[in-house]
């Protein structure tokens, strides 16, 4: 698996009348630029669960996700690229007897079965009783979380942080699952980056679930040692949920870097992120920088 022996990802500065009327300095790291395929936090997030099931000479990888999940097409395309069998469990029963999205007809073509289940039965997918019974539908499998955020996940997307050369007074990533956020706070704290915010902005809609989630994923020690939060003012609503606003801004920051955002994850940060300098929520001079988590393959914006 040679690919993973050297991820890297340029920092692009974003100038535009906005961060220079606020004596802003903003960054992007281009993670969506580190694979055409398995793009962004997902290739770093599958990166040592893929090592883990080939040494464990697993040969099937087994996750869960939506109609639209950026996850779940990075593991077919995964699959097919290093020879394993993937099994995508869908939610939404409804979806079997519908003609596949653009996402998952292409998951398919990777070789990738889809199983699609009931929303009440999805809720149960990492109760024991639940994956016992998924072992004795489809046998031996490597199985990975709801959008590959486990503890392997954070190890890998930790290293985002390691080809960093410069400071940053905050780093800002979009947050659905918190795998990517919990790893940059992980490769936070190896680097001893105290003095710098790690914000992570929540695309769902729910109370607490991601501090929870967070609290999962990194240590007591960890959390403590690092000053991080999260932002949940910008999820316009809940996952993928958008409007009108949000996707003039997404257009507008096309237009401006000629950098492509997704309306579920990467805008709302991005929005969040300028409507927060805009209200000079960050000193004059500061250093900031957004994690570009690719996505942009998997939602096409509204006309």
């Amino acid at each position: 698996m040679k690919i993973f022996n050297n991820i890297t990802a340029p920092v692009q500065a974003l100038v535009d009348p906005v961060t220079r009327e606020h004596g802003i300095s903003l960054f992007i790291k281009r993670e969506d630029l580190n694979h055409p395929e398995i793009m962004g936090n997902k290739l770093r997030k599958l990166k040592y669960n893929l090592l883990a099931a080939k040494e464990q000479n697993i040969t099937t990888l087994l996750s869960f996700g939506g109609a639209f999940s950026n996850h779940i097409l990075a593991l077919s395309a995964a699959g097919r690229i290093f020879n394993f069998s993937t099994i995508g469990i869908i939610r939404g029963d409804e979806l079997e007897s519908k003609p596949l999205n653009p996402v998952l007809l292409k998951a398919k073509q990777n070789g990738m079965q889809l199983f699609f289940i009931s929303r009440s039965d999805y809720r149960e997918k990492e109760s024991a009783g639940f994956i016992k019974k998924l072992h004795l539908s489809y046998g031996n499998f490597f199985m990975i979380p709801e959008g590959g955020s486990n503890k392997l996940a954070v190890n890998g997307a930790a290293e985002i942080m390691d080809d960093l050369d410069e400071e940053y007074d905050l780093i800002a990533c979009a947050c659905g699952t918190g795998g990517t956020l919990a790893g940059i706070i992980e490769g936070a704290f190896r680097q001893n980056k105290k003095n710098t915010q790690i914000t992570g902005f929540q695309i769902l809609d729910a109370d607490s679930y991601m501090s929870n989630k967070i609290s999962s994923l990194v240590s007591k020690k960890i959390s403590k040692g690092i000053n991080w939060n999260i932002n949940a003012d910008y999820h316009f609503g809940g996952y993928a949920k958008t409007n009108t606003e949000l996707l003039d801004f997404i257009r507008w920051f096309k237009i401006s870097h000629n950098i492509d955002l997704d309306y579920i994850y990467t805008g709302k940060m991005m929005f969040g992120l300028y409507q927060l300098i805009k209200a000079s929520h960050f000193k004059e001079g500061s250093r900031l920088l957004a994690i570009h988590t690719g996505g942009t393959q998997t939602a096409k914006l509204p006309d």
